[in-house]
């Protein structure tokens, strides 16, 4: 994509970006959790069943395990309680097609904590799936929603790259694919292999559906991740690039809807490891042919 340009960060950026030290004097771990939503409350203590005065410190203890083992920003920042496919636009729309027979595969999806608001909202757990590539998460979903003996959605434990995986049991089953803080993870490269991937996992038909956030920038470019390699954040334009290219390579055409704002923090100086071009990328991706 002509229009990236290269990022050279300097040490001490480096330093802030060494994603995978459990050291909690790192920028993105938030040691308190002071409050909650009632959206938020409401799902611990209807869905879970957990009383009131224990669910702050049952979320931060289910955070401590997740970030012994693998200490990502959406763990310290405990992004998994935000449930954020329930902020979409378009979730009253999704939740409808799901009532009425429509799956969704939930990719990359940590605890599959959306998938359980899907639940707690009347969604048929028969209709829903979830991929993630550690089981570590998976197990410690179920230790955060007590729901181990009730929640039956097909969590699936997978790596998206891996072409004769266990994903292929599911290919071409999906209605929607929701796709949350999952693609800045990669290269420009992997993220064109995912989302051809992706376009597998759907139904070959007009109107299936992908969606998501993830972390963009107003200058698109490679960016630091840990310390051995670069991910690339696109901006409106390089990302629906990408969903070209990527129909031209599977025979579909795709209509994007991107937008970027400041949510998650990003462009502020809460986030002091990032640029002054980072912000959040929200978008809607549809099949038109």
């Amino acid at each position: 994509m002509s229009t990236s340009t290269k990022y050279e960060p300097n040490e001490q950026e480096n330093s802030r970006l060494r994603i995978g030290s459990r050291d909690k004097n790192v920028g993105w771990f938030n040691s308190d959790l002071e409050t909650l939503t009632s959206t938020q409350r409401g799902l611990f203590e209807n869905y879970s069943r957990i009383p009131p005065d224990r669910v702050i410190p049952h979320i931060l203890e289910v955070r401590e395990k997740a970030w012994e083992f693998h200490p990502l920003p959406c763990i310290g920042q405990l992004r998994f309680i935000d449930f954020a496919l329930s902020q979409s636009p378009l979730y009253p729309e999704i939740l409808s097609r799901i009532k009425l027979g429509a799956n969704l595969l939930d990719l990359g999806c940590c605890f599959a904590q959306d998938l359980r608001k899907l639940a707690y909202d009347g969604a048929p757990d028969s209709s829903l799936y979830g991929a993630e590539l550690e089981s570590q998460y998976l197990e410690l979903g179920y230790e955060l929603f007590l729901d181990r003996d009730t929640f039956r959605a097909k969590l699936i434990v997978a790596d998206i790259f891996d072409e004769k995986g266990p994903l292929q049991e599911i290919d071409g089953k999906m209605d929607i694919v929701h796709i949350g803080l999952f693609l800045h993870l990669f290269d420009l490269g992997g993220q064109r292999k995912i989302c051809e991937r992706i376009v597998r996992l759907l139904k070959n038909e007009k109107g299936v559906l992908v969606l998501g956030t993830q972390v963009g920038s107003t200058k698109p470019k490679d960016v630091p991740f840990g310390v051995a390699k670069n991910v690339f954040r696109h901006d409106e334009t390089t990302f629906g690039k990408l969903w070209k290219e990527v129909g031209e390579k599977t025979g579909s055409v795709w209509k994007v809807k991107a937008r970027m704002d400041r949510g998650l923090g990003a462009g502020s100086k809460k986030r002091p490891w990032d640029d002054e071009d980072t912000r959040r990328l929200i978008f809607e991706v549809e099949r038109t042919k």
